[in-house]
């Protein structure tokens, strides 16, 4: 009877040997595979920031300052005046809405 507990002891240390081994040796596979894909996720995400800036300065480029609105194609000097038309109509709202405020009437 003590050599069937005696073996028993030893056949459940050996399987929680082999079952720690085993869960190790997964551990370590994964970590590795997770690894290994954040380096590749990484390293696509550079090329693709790299592929739309070159794409970004080539288009630049080949526009010579040409910016592309929803009515089509615009320069820099016309989206500039533009801009200076529309804070014009701004700063005459704002004088418009001041005298409105102001008027007793």
């Amino acid at each position: 009877m003590q050599n069937s507990v005696l073996h028993a002891f030893f056949l459940g240390r050996a399987l929680a040997e082999v079952l720690s081994e085993r869960l190790e040796e997964s551990l370590t596979c994964a970590l590795s595979e997770l690894g290994k894909f954040d380096a590749e996720q990484r390293e696509y995400l550079r090329k693709l920031v790299e592929e739309v800036q070159a794409r970004a300065a080539q288009e630049f480029d080949q526009g010579s300052g040409t910016i592309m609105t929803t009515e089509g194609p615009m320069t820099t000097d016309a989206l500039q005046e533009t801009l200076d038309k529309l804070r014009a109509d701004i700063a005459s709202l704002k004088v418009e809405l001041k005298n409105y405020r102001q008027d007793p009437g």
